[in-house]
């Protein structure tokens, strides 16, 4: 256990403006506590307080919200040289009969982290590309969801025109296309309303032609880190470049998960008991990061559809009497065994 490793913890509850934090002993026995504001000035005298009143030199920094608002606080203590640890929110159950404050929850924190594993503390996920490629992730989801309600917008106001663009509303709106929507110039006997609509699809065409571009030099940034980061990962079968980003992402690092089995509990697909009686089967994992298992899902997919070995494996297990959906389940199994292994051995760290 963590508590026989260490001289004392650090339990930090984390704020936008200020953060609590306690110092205890193995024992969880409080040594002192303090309230440091949320800046390099709180930080550095956080350190210094540490130093004031540590009984020993084994410490632990137990911090909730290491990628949120204790983000700054975990990588100046993590640049200071001590372990840094990343604490969940405590729950209800954890809560029943403490009640709720500041200082509790700085208590708390020190609880639960030692309570832990030493050999599987959970680190906080890493900084340099793997922070870049979460930052390109989060832009992505932001450009397909506006670049989708924008080509929907577009294709509803062709609908509603000549023969012409209801044509063009059904077919793939390619940049010719777009290029031909923007340069189109308004009748000079048109109302009111025939005069905004056709501002408007000028507007879309151009809005969703940039989009579209935003969304391409989005996958090329992507597709450039993850090579270097991780060698030949996009050249699986089914691994695309905001698959493989994703991937990265969530692994973060080599240790963060021991092995393949807490990745696929990670990805929310490892398996669960779903048996009763003369039944006996799993099911799927609905926990675990979500986004990380569509992005195992769509890999999935795309090998059921393009891949003859996962063709064949389909196959043979429906002939078994297998449900598609235990078949996804099982492939979605493999491909993250797959994925961890490839991540654990080639990652290069930065």
């Amino acid at each position: 256990m963590l508590a026989e490793m260490v001289d004392a913890v650090v339990g930090v509850d984390t704020h936008r403006d200020t953060h609590e934090v306690e110092i205890a002993l193995p024992t969880g026995t409080p040594v002192a506590t303090c309230q440091i504001s949320n800046d390099s000035t709180g930080y550095a005298e956080l350190l210094a307080w540490i130093v004031d009143h540590s009984p020993g030199p084994r410490l632990a920094v137990s911090i909730e919200g290491t990628r949120s608002y204790g983000l700054g606080l975990a990588r100046a203590v993590a640049a200071a040289g001590l372990t840094v640890i990343e604490c969940e929110q405590p729950n209800r159950k954890a809560r029943r009969g403490k009640g709720k404050s500041d200082p509790i929850d700085a208590h708390l924190a020190v609880l639960t982290a030692l309570q832990l594993n030493a050999d599987q503390l959970p680190t906080p996920r890493a900084d340099g590309d793997r922070e870049a490629l979460r930052i390109l992730l989060g832009a992505r989801h932001d450009l397909t969801s506006s670049h989708t309600a924008q080509t929907n917008r577009l294709r509803a106001l062709l609908l509603g025109g000549d023969d012409t663009d209801r044509r063009a509303a059904r077919a793939r709106l390619t940049d010719t296309v777009l290029a031909g929507l923007a340069r189109r110039r308004s009748p000079r006997d048109a109302d009111r309303a025939q005069a905004v609509r056709h501002g408007e699809l000028r507007r879309l065409a151009v809005a969703v032609r940039e989009g579209a571009r935003a969304l391409n030099a989005n996958r090329a940034q992507l597709h450039a880190i993850v090579d270097d980061l991780v060698p030949g990962l996009t050249e699986r079968r089914g691994v695309g470049p905001v698959s493989a980003a994703q991937a990265i992402v969530s692994f973060s690092h080599p240790g963060r998960c021991r092995n393949d089995a807490a990745f696929a509990a990670l990805a929310g697909t490892s398996p669960l008991e779903a048996s009763s009686g003369r039944t006996k089967r799993h099911r799927l994992n609905r926990g675990g990061d979500r986004a990380l298992n569509r992005a195992v899902h769509t890999i999935a997919l795309t090998r059921m559809r393009c891949c003859e070995r996962t063709r064949a494996y389909v196959e043979r297990r429906t002939a078994e009497g297998k449900s598609p959906r235990e078949i996804r389940r099982c492939l979605k199994r493999y491909i993250t065994r797959e994925l961890y292994r490839t991540l654990a051995a080639t990652m290069i760290p930065t």
